[in-house]
């Protein structure tokens, strides 16, 4: 009876501990898999909400809070909005189920786990990047290289994701690697030429973003 009770507690300690442990690792990061299909316009914040909850839930990964990691200026009054301050705590999993990063700070420092390899769509394909046929490494942020909005003045969101035509975007690079003033950074690598969907493309980019829930 002894040595069933000793089982018995065993059993029950391994399953509490089990549980304390365990966690959820399900995809909460991507880029996006296609852009608008009209530049830099992504209908602003909630429509680029609304476009990585779509994408998220034609593979069965809609049921979490999606926010396109978009950063928006002060402009007219209204204030500034971060894009570190649009996605959760953290932590964040790819569609393979590796973490992307546990927290914010450290998905904006060089230990974050993101590139070419582990920086997935939301079906879990590789995006083409630097030395690809097309590269398509540039990821619409808005954001500077801790996650926060531009001042205002120069505007690098496009208006604030509502236009092909006026203004610049900054772009992060997903891999890591390429040109501009910061070449190795995720989400501010450098301006594109313009807003437009050619211009995206020309400059190494396709309208694509980062998709993150929370």
């Amino acid at each position: 009876m002894k040595k069933l009770l000793l089982t018995a507690s065993v059993i029950a300690v391994t399953c509490a501990t089990s549980v304390i442990y365990s966690q959820d690792n399900s995809m909460s990061f991507f880029i996006t898999s296609v852009g608008s299909g009209n530049g830099a316009n992504l209908g602003g914040l909630a429509g680029a909400d609304a476009h990585c909850a779509a994408l998220a839930g034609a593979v069965g990964a809609g049921g979490k809070t999606w926010a396109a990691y978009l950063s928006t200026q002060s402009v007219g009054g209204q204030g500034a909005i971060n894009a570190r301050d649009r996605i959760g705590a953290g932590p964040w999993y790819n569609a393979k189920g590796v973490m992307i990063a546990a927290n914010v700070e450290q998905l904006h420092s060089e230990a974050a786990m993101t590139g070419k390899e582990n920086s997935l769509t939301e079906a879990g394909n590789m995006v083409n990047g630097r030395g690809d046929t097309p590269n398509e490494h540039d990821i619409l942020t808005g954001s500077q290289l801790d996650g926060t909005a531009f001042p205002p003045g120069t505007d690098m969101t496009c208006n604030n994701w509502t236009s092909s035509s006026t203004g610049a975007a900054q772009v992060g690079h997903f891999d890591r690697q390429g040109g501009g003033a910061n070449p190795t950074s995720f989400n501010s690598a450098h301006g594109s030429r313009s807003c437009s969907q050619e211009d995206l493309i020309a400059t190494g980019g396709n309208g694509y973003l980062y998709c993150f829930a929370y």
